[in-house]
């Protein structure tokens, strides 16, 4: 009689401190999984032939992040995330891949003048601005991507950590591929699905995409204009505004309060010049903008640079959520307009590792200091309570996640 073979609780721990697991020990198999995605594809008018040949011979791919697996499961010292979150700024904006982007961008634009001013008349976005985003997400093109978009939506919804988000987009692309807006081999993306020159998820095409080459598809694969318009577009449909820049390098008045940093504790550009904040390279402000309001931005704490931003750095984020990303864009794009780099240089190379700054977060959270998420990412919430904790304290003032501020946090628990 045959017998389903049971695997023993040692053989289980083997397998996940080798960093594999079998399907078996999974809680459903792919293929059942897959075969259970198939009326929800037919219900959004996708053929079967179309729903076979998408999925012909695809596995998982069980080396992506952000998966649930068991024997993915790592510590925050260890595991990687997206460098927007994990690198010093002085590194994510290194000033050699800014030059080379700058000098690629502005021979970009000459080629792409036309295209470029009919997105600047259509969506009230400077070619400098679109030209930022293509040249942050793929290197103007250059950046081949370096997964099968359909293999890795497939993997993030079936043992993915969000896998309804990560389903939806997985019917979506299949969408596009009964639509034939893009042949199967051509569709190429991120580990997380995004697709084309401008990095689109599949929701994000059908939300943004637009044919501004008028050949009668919506190209964001081959078609640089169709890509361009289809970042632009995005931008607008999160509330970009034409007459506005996405915020100012300023200079720290000498008695700072880094705790006011943050869209919760935005004013108007005229609060903040009272406060003493002045723009870098003794630029003027316009009149225009006083009264529009602007909220602190630290990177850094009291240490680097500082910024006041406008709406439309939050709308850059509605592309990728990181500041440092956004900052990346926004000064790309003043580069490529013929700026150049901050005034205030970055402080530091480098900066305490993700688990040093999860277990601040921790700690400060038990205090009552609410530093938000534990997952060793240092944003504003994090740098706020930081310097709510020094205030209390009396620790120099700076909202820094320091060895510093690491240590007098560990003494006191020491001493509890």
């Amino acid at each position: 009689m045959f017998r389903r073979r049971r695997i023993s609780r040692t053989a289980i721990i083997a397998v996940l401190l080798s960093g594999f697991l079998p399907v078996s020990v999974y809680a459903e198999t792919f293929e059942t999984w897959r075969e259970k995605l198939w009326p929800d594809a037919r219900a959004q008018g996708i053929t079967r032939q179309t729903f076979d040949t998408a999925f012909k011979g695809l596995k998982p791919d069980l080396k992506l992040p952000d998966l649930g697996l068991p024997a993915r499961r790592k510590s925050i010292k260890s595991s990687k995330g997206q460098p927007e979150f994990i690198r010093p700024p002085k590194h994510y904006l290194r000033e050699r891949t800014l030059q080379r982007l700058t000098k690629t961008g502005r021979a970009k634009q000459k080629t792409w003048a036309t295209d470029l001013e009919k997105i600047r008349n259509t969506f009230g976005v400077s070619p400098g601005m679109v030209l930022a985003i293509w040249g942050r997400e793929t290197a103007f093109g250059g950046y081949k991507l370096p997964h099968d978009a359909i293999r890795a939506l497939a993997t993030q919804a079936w043992t993915g950590r969000r896998k309804e988000k990560f389903r939806n987009e997985l019917l979506l692309a299949l969408r596009i591929l009964q639509e034939r807006h893009v042949k199967r081999k051509d569709m190429r993306s991120s580990w997380a699905g995004a697709m084309g020159h401008t990095q689109l998820l599949p929701s994000n095409f059908y939300d943004h995409a637009v044919d501004l080459d008028g050949d009668g598809r919506k190209n964001i694969w081959t078609s640089v204009p169709d890509s361009l318009a289809a970042a632009a577009k995005s931008l607008v449909d999160n509330k970009w505004q034409a007459d506005r820049t996405w915020g100012y390098e300023v200079r720290k008045p000498q008695q700072i309060d880094c705790t006011l940093e943050g869209p919760q504790n935005k004013r108007s550009m005229s609060e903040w010049i009272k406060l003493g904040y002045t723009r870098a390279f003794d630029r003027k402000w316009a009149d225009k903008i006083l009264k529009d309001d602007g909220y602190l931005l630290l990177p850094e704490g009291t240490r680097g640079p500082a910024f006041l931003m406008h709406n439309n750095f939050l709308v850059i984020k509605s592309y990728n959520f990181a500041d440092l990303y956004a900052l990346f864009v926004g000064n790309l794009a003043d580069r490529i307009a013929g700026g150049g780099a901050f005034e205030t240089k970055w402080a530091t190379d480098k900066q305490l590792p993700k688990r040093r700054i999860a277990e601040i977060q921790d700690w400060l959270n038990k205090a009552g200091y609410a530093a938000g998420k534990v997952d060793g990412r240092a944003g504003t919430i994090t740098r706020n309570a930081i310097g709510a904790y020094q205030k209390v304290n009396k620790l120099t003032l700076d909202c820094y996640p320091s060895q510093a501020v690491w240590k007098h946090l560990q003494d006191g628990r020491a001493s509890d």
